[in-house]
């Protein structure tokens, strides 16, 4: 029977019938999409995308620092990502006397490379169905929680099994349509990577938050990093005995570029989609969620500007913070603009009302209220999570009281070391007081009577405001004082009496006793219907080409260079260039004062169509960022780092008409090297197409 419905499901998803509407295509199943990728113009082989047997594109694809995506672009380690993925390296090297976010950093030589504890990066050695064998051991009377840990031992041994089979090698099980089917992944993860090269952020992150998901868009958004091995090509930690890794592939570059109507493809490690949601979850996101994340955010952003203006020592404690609050923030912004505009809550109610007549008695009858029942019951305890995460679970010293007390108890000193230097190093008491009173004073405001914390309840009548409250915690804190804290730690634990240590403990207490243990409770019930309903929808639409949500695991999107029209009136080209840069150029506001050698270089030739930034209709989200954005031959013409914003609901529901992924042309790159940072050794490493 497992058989049977396994084999319809791969049917259904892999059926080759063209898909209008995005797609993120799993690379070992790429032959069952090539010939629709050859209609729009691919000249590749699925054997030039994907394979074990030979080397192939994806071997100069990489997952960057666990969250991005890198590319191989030459034979001696060099690596391309984009500046906002290298961001937190950049920053962790940056300083008043040496400002790499400010001015850039180009290491002349192998020798200035830069290398960056905790950074690694990992390719693909393999991807396999290994369905059969994790669900060999379930059976048709076992309960949810049963069958659960058949799976998850099976997975496990499987992965560990994997692991094994080479040095550095890390293996993953992860499952595809809501646990119908289920994957194995083997990575060789490298953990030596050295920052080689980065623009200064007025390119790097031209336009800063006012730009972010917009077009036209003029950002050069790339940074440069090398791979090294030990002397055998395997992974090794950092050495200085290690050598530069020479890849199985590394991608050639065009200096053809892009025109209206060619064929592109993306190829990365997208993190989260949810295209197959109900109704009442697309709800969930665009009337409750979504919104009071927003407000919340906005309110932090203000406070961190607001310092980050007055001083460039402060700008660059909280520029990877800020940035890292606003990139969600905004996209939230788009992305209920884009539910709204687009209808997708009525779409699916649509859907579901046509799916319910089609299974009214038969096997899939009332999967559709079991999930309207669940939602009803979860919303709720979803927004308290929410505001919980957004107000209290912010704050800078609390979350750093806890996290250092618990390395205390752990007595692992080397670690609690590490943490503080970190945290002291980019930490503004000022910022996190003013964060404190605006958030814990929203959380009173938004957070339901019935779920509020107790601890919260007895501590604001007793100090009757936010702003007293906090006043108590940072002044009393011995956590806010790094002298302070080392003596009170060499006492032992009586730091556990601290009032930051305290807080955390408190919030921390209250969220994992009255809000994880329902809300794990009805998610485990709503993965269940979501299998169920999951397997439903593919039954219903046999001939539908359902592809796998995004994971975090490798794929394919296709697509081709196009503008949009996102309202009436109103039309974008598809690229954007030097001169967009220029006409933009403002020596007042940071994220759009240029480098002075950039006016130079521009004032001194005819560089006004110098292309910057392309759009296609790929279908990509998070995890995407820095993914290479190959031509129908599989060369290099871009870096993917971006989405219009009006297009970012794509993570719920894709509309071809206006859903955009924002990519860097390579030929930026290529003249920001040779023009603005006389990187001309880079660029005599990488091999060209043309």
């Amino acid at each position: 029977m497992k058989r049977i419905i396994l084999t319809i499901l791969l049917g259904a998803a892999l059926a080759s019938q063209a898909r209008a509407d995005g797609g993120m295509w799993l690379p070992s199943l790429i032959s069952q999409r090539i010939k629709d990728m050859r209609s729009q113009g691919c000249r590749l082989s699925a054997e030039d995308i994907y394979s074990i047997n030979q080397a192939s594109l994806k071997d100069a694809v990489m997952l960057f620092g666990g969250g991005c995506t890198g590319e191989m672009i030459s034979d001696e380690g060099l690596l391309i990502t984009n500046h906002h993925c290298g961001y937190r390296y950049i920053q962790m090297h940056s300083s008043v006397e040496h400002d790499y976010l400010r001015d850039g950093f180009w290491a002349m030589n192998r020798s200035s490379e830069l290398p960056n504890p905790g950074l690694s990066v990992m390719f693909l050695e393999r991807m396999e169905d290994v369905t059969d064998k994790v669900l060999a051991g379930v059976t048709v009377s076992m309960t949810e929680s049963q069958r659960d840990s058949v799976v998850k031992a099976a997975s496990s041994s499987l992965a560990e099994a994997a692991s094994r089979e080479g040095k550095g090698f890390k293996a993953e099980v992860e499952p595809l349509y809501y646990g119908n089917i289920y994957y194995l992944f083997v990575y060789r993860e490298y953990r030596d990577v050295r920052l080689v090269g980065a623009p200064a952020s007025s390119i790097g992150k031209f336009g800063g938050d006012t730009d972010n998901w917009m077009w036209p868009r003029h950002t050069g958004d790339f940074s440069i990093f090398r791979i090294y091995a030990d002397k055998d090509n395997n992974p090794a930690e950092y050495s200085e005995d290690n050598v530069p890794y020479v890849p199985k592939r590394s991608l050639r570059i065009s200096r053809k570029g892009v025109s209206e109507g060619d064929f592109t493809f993306v190829y990365g490690f997208p993190g989260t989609t949810r295209e197959y949601l109900h109704s009442a979850g697309v709800s969930y996101v665009a009337e409750m969620s979504d919104p009071v994340k927003i407000d919340l955010r906005t309110r932090r952003l203000s406070i961190m500007k607001k310092y980050m203006d007055q001083s460039q020592a402060v700008r660059i404690q909280y520029s990877s913070k800020s940035a890292s609050v606003a990139n969600s923030w905004k996209k939230w912004q788009g992305e209920v603009l884009g539910l709204e505009k687009n209808h997708v809550a009525d779409s699916k109610k649509a859907f579901e009302r046509d799916f319910a007549s089609w299974a009214k008695g038969g096997r899939y009858d009332g999967v559709l209220e079991r999930l309207e029942t669940i939602y009803s019951k979860l919303n709720p305890l979803e927004l308290a999570r929410d505001i919980y995460l957004e107000t209290a679970n912010v704050i800078e010293l609390t979350t750093f009281a806890y996290n250092a007390g618990v390395l205390a108890v752990k007595k692992d000193s080397a670690a609690l070391v590490k943490l503080a230097d970190a945290f002291y190093k980019d930490w503004v008491p000022a910022i996190d007081r003013e964060v404190f009173s605006a958030m814990m004073t929203e959380y009173d405001r938004l957070m339901a009577d019935e779920f509020k914390c107790p601890f919260y309840k007895e501590k604001m009548n007793e100090y009757g405001s936010a702003e007293k409250w906090g006043e108590a915690i940072f002044d009393g804190s011995v956590f806010a004082d790094r002298a302070k804290l080392e003596a009170a730690l060499a006492q032992g634990d009586g730091f556990k009496s601290d009032p930051a240590y305290l807080f955390a403990t408190g919030f921390s207490s209250w969220y994992y006793k009255d809000i994880v243990p329902e809300r794990k409770k009805l998610t485990l019930e709503l993965d269940l219907a979501y299998r169920d309903y999951m397997k439903a929808q593919m039954d219903y639409r046999p001939k539908y080409p359902f592809f796998p949500d995004a994971n975090l695991t490798l794929r394919v999107t296709y697509g081709k260079v196009a503008g949009y029209s996102p309202a009436d009136g109103v039309t974008y080209k598809p690229v954007s260039t030097l001169k967009g840069v220029m006409e933009k150029d403002n020596p007042d506001i940071f994220d759009y004062n240029i480098p002075q050698v950039l006016r130079d270089v521009y004032a001194s030739g005819d560089y006004a169509r110098v292309p910057v930034c392309f759009l296609a209709t790929n279908h990509t989200t998070g995890g995407n960022s820095g993914s290479p954005v190959m031509d129908a031959h599989g060369n290099l013409v871009g870096l993917n780092f971006d989405r219009v914003w009006e297009g970012t609901m794509s993570d719920l529901a894709y509309d071809p008409e206006i859903c955009r992924n924002i990519s860097l042309d390579i030929r930026y790159v290529l003249f920001i090297l040779e023009k603005v940072a006389g990187a001309d050794h880079l660029i005599a490493e990488m091999k060209f197409a043309d």
